[in-house]
């Protein structure tokens, strides 16, 4: 019985990850290097690309900033009330229950050019639905639990000995962070920006609300296959998705590695 379960779970992986992946490889060679090169060279494929290595950047960046931040409060933070603690909590779950087209379509709602905020931005120079501000904010919408998630449990692991200690002895509260909070959760903190750089890379639906999806000007690498699949380009689809697969799945493996390699030291 063991062994028919394993033979299921090993055959369920196939389906639903090896099978595709390999037909997205062979879909994409069908006419060779020379067509994959072609599909990957276009003007529309490169700006899209170039486009979802921006919001990879400021998405990172900013999880990386933020998400530490408030796992730390969460954590830390005793003049934080529980119920308060408890209620962002729920708030940085929130997109895990919530679609991501419909995490897009509120800040369309919010911020779009049809509201009294969304003009007021605009009449600014500050544009952000159908533009870069709107895809990055819905790309954080949808990845900023990552890193919250990875690093909350190493704190509540380590404890707060260690920083009370530094505190009594007169560090200052940056130089705690740096030299005793941080070597505890780097490694946290590392497995949250290789997440949050493998979600925001396959991002599709809030970005497709906000951005419009113009070519050129707000397509990402996502969009772009989507279009090229109702356009029945596929092999260009192919072409572009094999490279978004192939990142994505290089970055868990570098992950994997990388777990491996703190667990012998």
């Amino acid at each position: 019985m063991r062994r028919l379960w394993i033979g299921l779970t090993y055959a369920v992986f196939a389906l639903l990850i090896v099978v595709p992946l390999v037909k997205i490889a062979t879909g994409s060679l069908e006419d060779g290097v020379s067509g994959l090169l072609d599909a990957l060279l276009r003007p529309e494929a490169l700006h899209a690309l170039m486009m979802t290595g921006i919001i990879v950047v400021f998405v990172t960046l900013i999880n990386t900033v933020f998400g530490v931040m408030l796992a730390i409060y969460l954590v830390r933070a005793a003049w934080l009330h529980p119920r308060i603690k408890g209620l962002l909590n729920s708030i940085v779950d929130l997109p895990y229950a919530v679609s991501p087209v419909i995490g897009g379509l509120m800040i369309v709602l919010l911020v779009g050019p049809d509201t009294a905020l969304g003009a007021l931005l605009e009449g600014a120079g500050i544009k952000i639905v159908y533009a870069l501000p709107g895809m990055v904010i819905a790309t954080l919408f949808v990845t900023f639990p990552l890193m919250v998630r990875e690093v909350m449990p190493v704190l509540q692991e380590i404890g707060s000995q260690q920083e009370e200690a530094a505190t009594m002895l007169g560090a200052y509260s940056w130089y705690t962070f740096w030299k005793v909070t941080w070597p505890s959760i780097r490694w946290g903190v590392i497995y949250g920006v290789v997440l949050t750089v493998a979600r925001t890379l396959g991002e599709f639906g809030a970005v497709l609300v906000v951005s419009g999806n113009i070519m050129n000007l707000t397509q990402t690498a996502t969009t772009l296959v989507y279009q090229d699949v109702e356009n029945f380009n596929v092999l260009a689809a192919n072409g572009v998705a094999l490279v978004l697969a192939a990142f994505s799945v290089g970055l868990l493996l570098m992950m994997e590695w990388a777990k491996k390699r703190k667990e012998v030291h």
